[in-house]
């Protein structure tokens, strides 16, 4: 016991602990960054490096003037680490990129890549590190046997109803912006478009809006799309406003009429 108790007080006592406390952290570093490559190398899974090599040729010739090379981001264009393959094809798919002309936003038009190159660019830039993958099938099949059109109705009032209007036509935001109408809108592109928050729409990531109930949305929204317009001309679909105006402005030109016709026959 003595001798033990002397070895206990050896001077290099401190400095053994200190090296094995410092063996443990860096044990535990390489384990973590490890662990987060993995993480960022799933984010390309499903790709092929051809895929990520003609992606990165894509890029470079067409997005990286404003992205950047390796997309780390210029004045004109921000970073793309870490924006997900599920960005990328949302703003290449719909056409808002690249970007047509400066202005307080992206508009969608016809695109310029087609599907495998839009894939293509997807890969690389999910290549480059961890964000939100294309949604799989399973979330986009508006027909599933779990689908509950009511609960996505109250997701969507609750949610998106105050940008996108209570029937989905769209609204005017501030500065020039705009929510845009969804009807036309791909399953696959209103799924991208909740999971990465474009322009100026929040981001709806899975711990605040579940895929299942993602899928109640757009289910919910391709069904009020084959409703039409059950009472006649829709007038933007903004209710009483846009309503009482037509009524104000057709019953001030009927009277306006009316007198000028009493006004003729007097006369």
């Amino acid at each position: 016991m003595k001798a033990l108790s002397q070895r206990r007080r050896h001077p290099f006592v401190g400095v053994a602990l200190l090296l094995l406390g410092l063996l443990i952290t860096g044990g535990l570093y390489s384990v973590a960054s490890t662990m987060n490559q993995a993480q960022a190398a799933t984010t390309g899974s499903g790709y092929s490096a051809e895929d990520i090599s003609e992606g990165e040729k894509l890029f470079n010739a067409n997005c990286a003037t404003c992205h950047g090379m390796e997309a780390v981001g210029t004045e004109d264009g921000p970073s793309l680490v870490g924006v997900g393959a599920a960005s990328v094809d949302f703003q290449v798919g719909t056409g808002r990129m690249p970007l047509q002309m400066q202005g307080p936003q992206a508009q969608a038009k016809q695109p310029v890549f087609n599907d495998e190159q839009t894939q293509q660019l997807a890969a690389y830039v999910s290549s480059l590190g961890a964000g939100p993958s294309i949604p799989e099938e399973e979330y986009l099949d508006t027909d599933h046997e779990d689908v509950d059109l009511g609960k996505g109705g109250e997701l969507f009032r609750v949610n998106c109803a105050m940008c996108h209007n209570a029937a989905a036509a769209g609204g005017a935001l501030t500065r020039g912006k705009f929510a845009p109408g969804l009807e036309g809108v791909s399953e696959k592109h209103i799924y991208e478009a909740m999971a990465t928050g474009p322009q100026n729409m929040p981001v709806f990531n899975d711990s605040n809006i579940k895929p299942e109930d993602k899928r109640n949305i757009i289910a919910f929204l391709k069904q009020i799309e084959t409703q039409g317009s059950p009472g006649g001309a829709p007038l933007g679909s903004l209710g009483p406003v846009s309503e009482g105006l037509w009524v104000w402005t057709g019953g001030l030109a009927l009277i306006v009429g009316f007198m000028v016709w009493l006004t003729s026959r007097s006369s």
